[in-house]
């Protein structure tokens, strides 16, 4: 959304002026509203709410951070929230209410219809992660005796109910999933065809307390707009649409991205937040990096002789400590995504590692003849440059070992690869990078003195 757009707006609502806000809300996507909201004030929200369109709000409160939200609920009289309610998908209703106090939620229940109430609440009582936390109830069945005029006459009936038309699911009379069609395939049929005759019967399907993660992946990889939802049964119990995979996307994305940067997210423009509490966030995992490193220290303090006696050594370590870091977190970030995206699984370790120590050894070959070059020219001692060009190849090999095989091994310990990433991997392979080049210098001092 334009940022002119934005100030034009709140110019308007600092001079009252509905009619020409009106006029600005009218072409605005739901989408568009729901950032907007985000860009305001508490006192300019309140002068805007009660001329946004009540369909426009209900699917702009699903955009909506929590805070965002609550704001708003807090502005509307119970009649208004009802129409609301009325108008947003069950999904989104439940993300609404899931992270309210349990007196707010029943509340807002209260205001439904009891069947839609029941449907939220059993929503809710679902891992927020799982496929059962992110589906929506609000779908298409059709039971397997109708005829194809039947199924249309339904689907007349309930399509605006419901938040996916374009595939058409077929149960039994005890709702069992048995088969899916197209509405493509459904409007081009004979009228008298039997809707059991037209199904496919092989239908991927997810079951309720699949990771959210994992149904992204299976969305992903057979090109789905939507995916059926079946307990133990197999009965059919809701569906999980594209547009909240690419949300659920999104949000495995950001949190591996700050389990790789050993963080955790932080919003300054909650009040809530504080900077002490910011600061306690990330202070965790900063401590324990701060004892980590310390191990690199007792590497240079074992070998504190060897650099009193050769101290070209010392100009070399931030060089290999660095590269070898960068070389870790390169095939590490490989294999994490992976992992993620499904591309590769334990039993493709080894050869992915083969393919790994090969890209690592040639790399490692260059970089070592660069740096040992270097070595040569600027201390003049061919020996020196032997040692650092060694290490350096040592070093981005063993890096590359441990940034391949280390996330394999937490993902078959069932621990999430990314926090293998970012500082703590680099942390460890800067100690033993260390390690490996003090000792090929002992082992050559004779020749370097």
């Amino acid at each position: 959304m334009k940022e002119s757009l934005i100030l034009e707006i709140q110019d308007k609502i600092s001079i009252n002026d509905m009619e020409i806000l009106k006029v600005l809300l009218k072409d605005l996507y739901a989408a568009d509203i729901a950032e907007l909201i985000d860009e305001l004030s508490k006192d300019e929200i309140k002068v805007l709410i009660p001329i946004i369109p009540v369909d426009k709000l209900a699917y702009s409160l699903a955009e909506l951070d929590f805070d965002d939200k609550h704001t708003i609920l807090n502005l509307l009289a119970p009649k208004e929230l009802k129409i609301i309610l009325d108008n947003m998908y069950a999904d989104d209703i439940a993300d609404l209410l899931g992270p309210l106090s349990i007196g707010k939620s029943k509340e807002l229940l209260k205001l439904m219809k009891k069947e839609d109430a029941e449907q939220i609440q059993n929503l809710l009582g679902y891992d927020e992660d799982s496929a059962g936390g992110i589906m929506t109830t609000e779908y298409i069945a059709i039971k397997e005796g109708k005829t194809v005029r039947d199924a249309l006459n339904i689907i007349r009936d309930i399509a605006r109910e419901a938040e996916m038309i374009y595939y058409i699911y077929v149960v039994s009379q005890t709702k069992e999933l048995m088969g899916v069609l197209s509405m493509r395939e459904l409007i081009t049929a004979s009228p008298e065809a039997r809707i059991k005759d037209l199904i496919q019967k092989k239908v991927i399907n997810v079951r309720l307390d699949l990771d959210q993660e994992e149904v992204a992946r299976i969305i992903s990889k057979y090109d789905l707009l939507a995916v059926p939802v079946v307990n133990h049964k197999k009965q059919l119990l809701g569906i999980i649409t594209v547009d909240d995979i690419i949300d659920v996307i999104e949000e495995e994305a950001t949190e591996d991205i700050y389990k790789m940067a050993a963080t955790t997210e932080v919003d300054f423009d909650d009040e809530n937040n504080t900077i002490v509490k910011a600061s306690l966030k990330r202070s965790p995992w900063l401590i324990v990096l701060l004892f980590a490193s310390i191990l690199s220290g007792s590497v240079i303090d074992v070998f504190s002789d060897l650099l009193n006696t050769v101290v070209a050594l010392a100009l070399f370590m931030p060089t290999l400590a660095g590269t070898g870091g960068n070389a870790g977190t390169q095939s590490l970030a490989i294999v994490v995504r992976g992992l993620a995206t499904g591309d590769l699984n334990t039993k493709d370790l080894r050869e992915h590692l083969f393919n790994e120590v090969k890209v690592g050894s040639l790399v490692a070959t260059i970089c070592g003849l660069i740096i040992g070059l270097v070595a040569l020219v600027w201390q003049g001692n061919y020996m020196l440059g032997v040692v650092v060009g060694l290490a350096m190849f040592c070093n981005i090999l063993s890096a590359t070992f441990v940034g391949t095989t280390t996330p394999f091994i937490l993902n078959y310990l069932g621990i999430d690869p990314a926090v293998a990433a970012g500082p703590f991997i680099t942390t460890v392979i800067d100690a033993s990078g260390l390690f490996i080049y003090f000792s090929l210098a002992r082992l050559f001092l004779p020749y370097l003195t």
